[in-house]
């Protein structure tokens, strides 16, 4: 019983480090494509600058929010798991 309740948590930290960090990853990987798809539209039209940069920071905030949505996952399976009570 008590192996398996510290299979369970080795096993959930672990989870939760991948998830933190991909999500990271996948953001860090998603501004550069996105600052460069930006840059690449300004300089073909610069009068479209305004409108690309609303577009820019829309799809920006999308990003976050993704990210920030597999944190409070993550911390939520840490801190609140529902799979301990299933093993006690």
């Amino acid at each position: 019983m008590q192996n398996a309740l510290a299979l369970l948590l080795g096993d959930l930290q672990i989870a939760v480090a991948i998830l933190i960090g991909a999500g990271a990853l996948g953001t860090a990987i998603g501004f550069g494509i996105l600052g460069g798809r930006f840059l690449e539209g300004a300089a073909r039209q610069p009068e479209m600058i305004p409108q690309l940069q609303v577009k820019m920071f829309i799809v920006a905030g999308l990003l976050d929010a993704v990210t920030m949505i597999g944190v409070g996952i993550a911390l939520y399976m840490l801190f609140a798991n529902p799979f301990i009570a299933l093993i006690k």
